[in-house]
């Protein structure tokens, strides 16, 4: 799903365009027990405690994409019966009315979610009209001719607040007050099917979690029969070592600043496009050539990339770089330099020494307190004579 498409379901989550017709949840310790269930229509639920649910199920469709929100694409085998695709598209058309399959659906989540806390797992079933566009790509709402039908699921854990004073007007009196027990934003979720070209894909999930780093691998697989897909900073040290590892000794400064300059132009490039830019194998192969890899070192990439990175796996561009900062690293110094300015850095030898040279042009400053650069003078040679 693109970033037009989860925005266009979120959307829904208000009380003009609500679509859920139920929602049903499951509070659990941190023993993994459940300790209360409930279930019932979602237009029954009074305001307040409506909007509140909306505001959980606009979080669960929020972040990046390709960081945050991950669309997932089932094997062939969870499709079949007993899959678990079939676990979740049997949820979708029972309405989340079977009891025996919620049951079901809990307890894979309890057994393989992974938070030593309380949580709350909530599942809601919608219906959405999608309208149809015009030819300038206005919506017609009275020209839908399709229903997309969906579940989706948000665990938040629960937290105990803090401990405080408050005043009890009753008593006219400052007192300490009862802790509570509330329900945060959610850690991670799902939209099942994916909403992919604005209609239904039984092929596909959408995942969320807060957390780009925190995937819950176990969670993926035994409940979506997914596999993992690399994280966003498991992106980026994969790509590090493929270039490291291609290049070999031609990896020097000049061949990896162009390398992170290809990659903006990219980002750049293709920012208003709904879906982010991203890189198979081939089109790294191309970014390495580009940035001035000798052609000998790029005889063996696809090999190379095969074994570090894996076959089919696509880089998002968005999670190889930095637009905003070029860092360079040693054991005792870092430099960060404008993408832009990076032509202000070079390393040089000089005396046998390596260098990393800094031009200086304008003013300098050391902890804020502003320095008179080094300038030297050439001789004057009528002096000398």
């Amino acid at each position: 799903m693109n970033k037009k498409e989860v925005l266009e379901i979120r959307k829904q989550f208000t009380p003009e365009n609500c679509t859920i017709t139920r929602i049903c949840g499951c509070y659990v310790d941190h023993e993994k027990e459940k300790k209360m269930e409930m279930k019932k229509a979602f237009l029954s639920m009074p305001e307040e405690e409506a909007f509140k649910y909306f505001d959980i199920f606009r979080h669960t469709l929020s972040g990046t994409v390709g960081k945050n929100l991950m669309t997932m694409e089932f094997p062939l085998d969870q499709e079949l019966e007993g899959g678990a695709q079939e676990l979740l598209l049997r949820l979708r058309d029972t309405k989340l009315t079977d009891d025996l399959l919620l049951e079901e659906f809990y307890d894979k989540v309890i057994e393989n979610y992974e938070f030593a806390e309380n949580y709350y797992i909530i599942l809601i079933h919608a219906a959405y009209d999608v309208p149809g566009k015009s030819s300038d790509n206005m919506e017609m709402f009275d020209a839908s001719d399709t229903v997309y039908e969906h579940i989706m699921c948000s665990i938040c854990p629960v937290k105990l607040d803090k401990a405080s004073l408050c005043y009890n007007a009753e008593k006219n009196n400052i007192e300490d007050r009862e802790r509570s027990w509330i329900v945060q934003a959610p850690d991670a979720g799902f939209l099942f099917p994916a909403f992919n070209d604005r209609n239904t894909d039984l092929h596909s999930m959408l995942y969320y979690t807060r957390n780009p780093e925190v995937l819950q691998p176990a969670l993926m697989e035994e409940v979506f029969g997914c596999q993992t897909p690399l994280s966003a900073k498991g992106q980026k040290e994969t790509f590090q070592e493929l270039v490291t590892e291609t290049l070999g000794n031609a990896c020097d400064y000049e061949t990896v600043v162009s390398i992170h300059e290809n990659l903006n132009e990219i980002i750049e490039e293709k920012k208003d496009q709904p879906e982010p830019p991203t890189l198979t194998k081939p089109e790294v192969k191309n970014l390495l050539a580009i940035s001035g890899a000798p052609e000998e070192v790029l005889d063996h990439f696809e090999e190379q990339f095969d074994a570090t990175a894996g076959n089919k796996t696509e880089f998002l561009a968005t999670n190889l770089t930095s637009t905003k900062a070029l860092e360079v690293k040693t054991p005792d110094v870092i430099v960060k330099v404008s993408p832009e300015k990076a032509a202000l850095l070079e390393t040089r030898v000089i005396n046998g020494r390596s260098y990393l040279l800094i031009q200086i042009d304008d003013q300098v400053e050391v902890n804020g307190v502003p320095i008179r650069p080094v300038t030297f003078s050439e001789p004057d040679s009528e002096s000398e004579e």
